[in-house]
């Protein structure tokens, strides 16, 4: 078995890797806001979350936001429609700043004191393979104790730390077989 999958689908496997549903996963557990960015509701939403204190302000310019107070104003007035680029800026400032405020929450709720939290692998789809070429994939379940490294890398925004302390520290804890759990169908776990 290598290491990590080479040519993950050669012969029409289907499955996303570990790592993007665990932060899927993640988001959803932080709660961000439902309506889009490019809607009015989901534009003032995300505005007044940013700008609720000095505090936030401050998060949000670290964050790269670079809207000036009294562009802010407006926006929230509805007196001046923001461009596309703005949006997008917003929505990343948004989404920075939502995961610092929920991480910690979140790290005790998964950690649970030491107890962790079971967590569910569903093996890939396997029906567009060819039936000589299918191998016996097993749903697994493991209970994560230790959260720390996986949160700060998901609240970094940090794909390919999330990935590797994904599989160094979760996955290869499924034994000889892990390579079969690196891409999945679901990852499975609440909190």
């Amino acid at each position: 078995m290598p290491e990590r999958t080479i040519e993950f689908g050669v012969y029409g496997a289907q499955g996303v890797k570990g790592h993007e549903l665990v932060a899927r996963r993640l988001d959803g557990l932080a709660g961000f806001i439902v309506s889009p960015v490019t809607t009015r509701r989901g534009l003032l939403a995300r505005l007044r979350y940013l700008t609720s204190s000095r505090r936030q302000l401050t998060a949000a310019r670290e964050a790269g936001l670079t809207l000036s107070t009294r562009t802010i104003k407006a926006q929230l007035a509805g007196t001046r429609r923001p461009s596309s680029r703005t949006l997008r800026q917003i929505e990343t400032a948004y989404r920075t700043v939502r995961r610092q405020n929920v991480a910690r929450h979140l790290l005790a709720r998964l950690n649970r004191e030491g107890r962790g939290t079971r967590v569910e692998f569903h093996p890939v789809n396997q029906s567009a393979v060819d039936r000589p070429r299918q191998r016996v994939v097993e749903y697994r379940t493991l209970n994560v104790r230790n959260w720390d490294h996986i949160i700060a890398a998901w609240q970094a925004g940090d794909d390919t730390a999330l990935d590797n302390t994904w599989i160094d520290e979760v996955v290869i804890d499924l034994g000889s077989q892990w390579g079969q759990y690196e891409y999945v169908t679901n990852i499975g776990f609440a909190a």
